[in-house]
């Protein structure tokens, strides 16, 4: 098969690390790829949201199989174009992707089909969003409706917060046309965790637990990211707690999906907050998580692409994934200044160490090949990735990765996987006497 990636991220790099390893493939294309992925497939400079041209790209090169990896495109309508080329796509429709397009539709959306979430309101008017403040208690999340790569989202600890959060949406428009509309919605208490099903719009399987870490310094401080590192599996989902997720939210929105018309095909990510109340939802996304897939795919035993094929044939049903019970864990490095300015081209040394290993592997995510030299090119720049035989173990052995790895003015957390440790290996109470 002739397979097609779209992206140029972590996310993709380990979609094409995975896919690669499969024997129905016979070549990848990426469009536009990065540095890590020029050496599995080639790159082909395409944008992700130039869709005429990867319509045509597609049908030129034979392509068996596109997969979409980064959101805009799908909630832009690729999938719509190219299955009217009768061309094979992985991902969902545009009408379905809302779910992760609009926060008001997804909250709309929970709210008739009883997925539980926090308390909202919407507004399109910046007057009426602030008077909405009266009759809230503090904290409060303000959401910009549309897609801002993962930075759309403010906790806003008093009115002053709000108020400014509000003005940056709505008025200055620091996240352009996606703040044309906002979210207000209770702040949520509890543990974050992420859960990943493949549906083919009816039936369903569900991918290895793992939890994120947006914010961009140690102990949850700082502004959001796109993520800083994540850990599968997630202990703080207990056997019981994905069941009651699967009940709740994954089964209720494939099936509600369906009911409105627009079957879901594709992956469903659902971001949760695990509060005293139980599993709520944070937000939808409509593809792998990023930097979530960097752990859960290297736990998945086996071919991907059947399960994708299955997705799109519909008889997801038939397929049934196998998990290494180890555990992974992935360490961004990132651009000193990311998420605000940052600089780019600057020479990256030790790659070479793990080139070829497959329980130690470094996703590129924001790089670019010069000749023989991999230079940073984006924000969040590695995803260094490490198997362990425990969530302990591949810590310190991304870690380890890590001080071999060197670029100037790199950044990275040093408590990636902490709370699953914390859950793992509680600090003893001392006994009252």
């Amino acid at each position: 098969m002739n397979i097609l990636i779209i992206g140029s991220g972590g996310r993709e790099h380990v979609l094409a690390w995975k896919i690669r390893q499969s024997p129905l493939v016979k070549k990848i294309y990426c469009a536009p790829g990065n540095g890590g992925m020029a050496t599995i497939g080639e790159c082909v400079a395409i944008s992700p949201m130039d869709i005429e041209a990867l319509c045509a790209f597609a049908k030129d090169h034979l392509v068996d199989l596109t997969i979409v990896g980064p959101e805009a495109p799908l909630v832009a309508g690729i999938v719509d174009r190219f299955a009217k080329e009768g061309l094979k796509i992985f991902g969902p429709t545009a009408a379905a992707a809302r779910l992760e397009g609009s926060k008001v539709f997804a909250k709309e959306f929970m709210a008739r089909h009883r997925v539980p979430t926090a308390g909202f309101a919407a507004f399109s008017d910046r007057t009426a969003a602030g008077d909405y403040l009266d009759q809230v208690s503090f904290p409060v999340v303000v959401k910009a409706d549309g897609l801002a790569a993962g930075k759309g989202v403010i906790i806003c600890a008093d009115r002053a917060e709000a108020e400014k959060a509000l003005d940056q949406i709505m008025r200055e428009k620091v996240f352009q046309e996606a703040g044309r509309r906002v979210v207000i919605e209770e702040c949520l208490r509890g543990e974050e965790a992420s859960i990943l099903a493949i549906s083919d719009g009816e039936h369903y399987c569900l991918l290895e637990t793992s939890q994120d870490h947006k914010r961009i310094f140690d102990e949850d401080l700082g502004p959001n990211t796109g993520g800083m590192g994540a850990y599968s599996p997630a202990p703080v989902v207990s056997q019981e707690t994905l069941w009651e997720i699967d009940a709740r939210v994954i089964r209720p929105v494939i099936q509600g999906m369906k009911d409105e018309g627009v079957p879901f095909q594709g992956v469903l990510y659902a971001g949760l907050m695990l509060t005293p109340e139980g599993p709520k939802v944070l937000e939808f996304n409509v593809r792998f998580g990023d930097p979530e897939a960097q752990v859960v795919l290297p736990r998945l035993k086996g071919d991907l692409l059947p399960l994708m094929l299955a997705a799109c044939d519909g008889n997801i049903k038939r397929v049934k994934p196998v998990w290494d019970r180890r555990a992974c864990v992935c360490v961004v490095m990132s651009a000193g200044g990311y998420p605000g300015k940052y600089a780019t081209g600057d020479d990256i040394q030790g790659l070479e160490r793990f080139e070829g290993c497959m329980d130690q592997v470094v996703f590129h995510a924001g790089t670019k090949r010069e000749g023989d030299r991999v230079l940073t090119a984006g924000g969040r720049v590695l995803g260094v990735t490490c198997l362990g035989e425990d969530i302990g173990q591949a810590i310190d052995g991304a870690y380890a990765m890590v001080e071999q790895i060197h670029f100037d003015h790199c950044f990275f957390r040093r408590d990636i996987g902490a709370k699953a440790l914390k859950r793992l290996r509680p600090v003893p109470e001392i006994t009252r006497r």
